[in-house]
């Protein structure tokens, strides 16, 4: 791995007050500001990663129900009626 000189500019006061922070760390400024970017890199990585999923079961539900898969609405409103009635047995047998 080849190293790169990353140079930017900060606030003399928030540099002073960071390098101290990782000083307490035992840790160089340098060390955890590579250890930010690899999480910054990898949080991004997974976001795009889960926006990738997220489209992939979003294409395929549109796919199923344009193939005609679908439930009505009075199915759905007549299982979840049914799934509070249970639960609203259970709650109060607990009491």
């Amino acid at each position: 791995m080849s190293d790169a000189t990353f140079t930017f500019r900060v606030d003399e006061s928030l540099k002073d007050q960071f390098s101290a922070a990782a000083k307490e760390r035992d840790r160089t400024a340098a060390q955890l500001l590579r250890d930010f970017m690899r999480d910054f890199v990898s949080q991004q990585n997974e976001a795009l990663d889960h926006d990738a999923w997220v489209r992939r079961r979003v294409q395929k539900s549109l796919e199923s129900a344009n193939a005609g898969h679908l439930i009505s609405s009075e199915a759905v409103e007549a299982e979840f009626a049914e799934r509070r009635a249970r639960t609203r047995q259970r709650v109060e047998s607990q009491s």
